[in-house]
């Protein structure tokens, strides 16, 4: 297939999503009617792109920026703190590394962060009013456009005293994580990385949420291609190649997948009222294997 020069794009992996495969692909909010206040978005969709070794050492950077901030929040967070605060403090702590928040006016949402607690699984808008408690299960996602590249990370945080269960479920989801991830090389294919994290979840007894996948990365916060985290037919297989650049974040429930969205238009829950967990890194895929771009024990 032709490749461009410097960013190639892979036009030929463009596949659309079949009509029957109702999923919230992180990848469709670019089509997204909202206003759009924060980092640019481009609208003109170039397919998979390969990042050149200028792109991957900004890339470098703009992780960094996210594992550093994530890595603080992890230590700050405790009881009677609200998300709001935590919110406040990642966008102080991401504009004076020289990036802007990527969530912030992203398609109109208002959080450098996204703060979902115990049964929300994504997108919980930060608030002054919503108190974090001890024992919450606390999801914290947040992204940095430095020199028109996005780094973009989640992590779980236990919250004081948490129960068994809460702690066990954080663990497999990020054990699945890095199941996935242990997948990943050149040669490879998307289905390799989403056979591991299922096996993985199933095993354990949990449920992986299907209505959201993790994407590609980079000039855009999502690009192409979707990452699933189960095995399907209704999304593109893609082979992987060095110099992709992806976020693989596995979203696991304590009960049934099954999601619902709130009023706010943002907040996810999950149908039941069960307990989900996510974990997420930004990751380059290299001849050899991996490189976690937002590896918060390099910071």
């Amino acid at each position: 297939m032709q490749l461009r020069d410097k960013t190639d794009s892979i036009d030929s992996l463009k596949v659309p999503t079949p009509a029957f495969a109702e999923m919230n692909l992180f990848a469709e909010l670019l089509a997204s009617s909202k206003p759009q206040t924060g980092p640019r978005i481009s609208n003109n969709r170039r397919g998979i792109e390969i990042k050149s070794e200028r792109e991957i050492g900004i890339m470098r950077q703009s992780g960094r920026i996210v594992a550093t901030v994530l890595k603080e929040i992890m230590g700050l967070v405790k009881p009677g703190m609200t998300t709001g605060e935590l919110d406040a403090y990642a966008e102080e702590r991401i504009r004076s590394m020289g990036a802007v928040p990527s969530f912030k006016g992203y398609h109109g949402f208002t959080g450098t962060i996204c703060a979902s607690i115990n049964n929300e699984v994504v997108h919980g808008i930060p608030s002054k009013k919503r108190v974090i408690r001890d024992g919450d299960l606390l999801k914290v996602d947040t992204g940095a456009f430095y020199e028109g590249y996005h780094g973009d990370s989640c992590v779980t945080i236990g919250v004081g005293s948490i129960s068994e269960e809460a702690e066990r479920l954080s663990r497999v989801a990020q054990e699945s994580l890095m199941q996935g991830l242990s997948q990943i090389k050149a040669g490879r294919t998307l289905l390799d990385i989403a056979g591991a994290v299922q096996d993985h979840v199933e095993a354990n007894g949990y449920a992986v949420v299907e209505d959201y996948t993790g994407h590609g990365v980079g000039r855009n916060l999502h690009e192409e291609p979707s990452v699933f985290n189960y095995r399907t037919r209704d999304l593109p297989n893609v082979q992987l190649r060095s110099g992709m650049t992806l976020a693989v974040e596995p979203i696991l429930n304590a009960g049934a997948k099954n999601c619902r969205t709130l009023k706010d238009h943002w907040t996810v829950v999950t149908q039941d009222g069960s307990l989900s967990a996510q974990w997420e890194h930004t990751v380059l895929v290299t001849d050899s294997g991996y490189e976690i771009l937002t590896d918060r024990d390099a910071v």
